[in-house]
């Protein structure tokens, strides 16, 4: 690797369905201990910028419409690996999705004399998320977010921030698309859950609750095993 990975480098897998906070909770994390957090895409268009052999790799077959491999990826992951700013330790978002990928994930930290020092699992009870997520809708004129069961405007059909009476719900935030995309997220990543338990670096958190109470948990983990 470039600058050579340090073996007291953090490396974070976050699990969890569309709709749990990965997002919110790996920003959260990084501002708190210091790591970087490293999804696919910005991985890829960084390396696509910059001209590295990966990244013209990439960029050649996102030119032609297809899906870039899993080789490529590695790579580009590889060369950030060696960059001098994720030394305090990496989340990575994304990736890896696949039970092969995870074996690949494994072998290329192997060659560094590292490997993943935990696959956090954000756990969601699915109907509450159907409802959290098919419930919410937002005011058409600002923008302000309300929810059927947990927020909604103090008069009914008015926006209390704007006096609007249109609003809007996603097309895609329904419950049966939710159920789908939820279950699509369970059979995906099963295969994960039992490799990284195998491996015993599996840590579960409670998603449910509020942003603070999970990113509290999240904390504790994340201090305990890059201690």
């Amino acid at each position: 690797m470039s600058g050579g990975m340090q073996n007291s480098t953090a490396v974070l897998i976050l699990l969890g369905p569309p709709g749990a906070g990965k997002g919110t909770q790996a920003r959260m994390l990084q501002e708190r201990f210091g790591l970087v957090q490293l999804s696919t895409g910005d991985l890829l268009r960084a390396a696509v910028a910059a001209g590295t052999p990966a990244g013209l790799a990439a960029k050649a077959v996102m030119e032609a419409g297809g899906l870039v491999s899993d080789e490529i990826v590695l790579e580009v992951l590889k060369d950030r690996l060696g960059d001098p700013d994720v030394a305090r330790g990496v989340i990575l978002d994304g990736f890896p999705r696949t039970r092969a990928q995870a074996e690949a994930l494994d072998a290329l930290l192997a060659e560094a004399g590292q490997k993943v020092t935990a696959a956090i699992s954000l756990e969601v009870d699915d109907e509450a998320m159907v409802g959290r997520v098919s419930g919410r809708y937002t005011c058409a004129g600002c923008g302000e977010g309300y929810h059927d069961e947990f927020k909604q405007p103090a008069k009914a059909g008015v926006c209390d921030k704007c006096g609007g009476t249109a609003f809007t719900r996603r097309a895609d935030d329904t419950a049966e698309t939710v159920r789908a995309r939820l279950e699509a997220y369970h059979a995906q990543t099963a295969p994960l859950i039992a490799h990284y338990k195998m491996m015993g670096v599996l840590e579960s958190v409670d998603a449910m609750g509020s942003i603070d109470t999970i990113a509290s948990a999240l904390g504790s983990i994340v201090g305990r095993v890059s201690a």
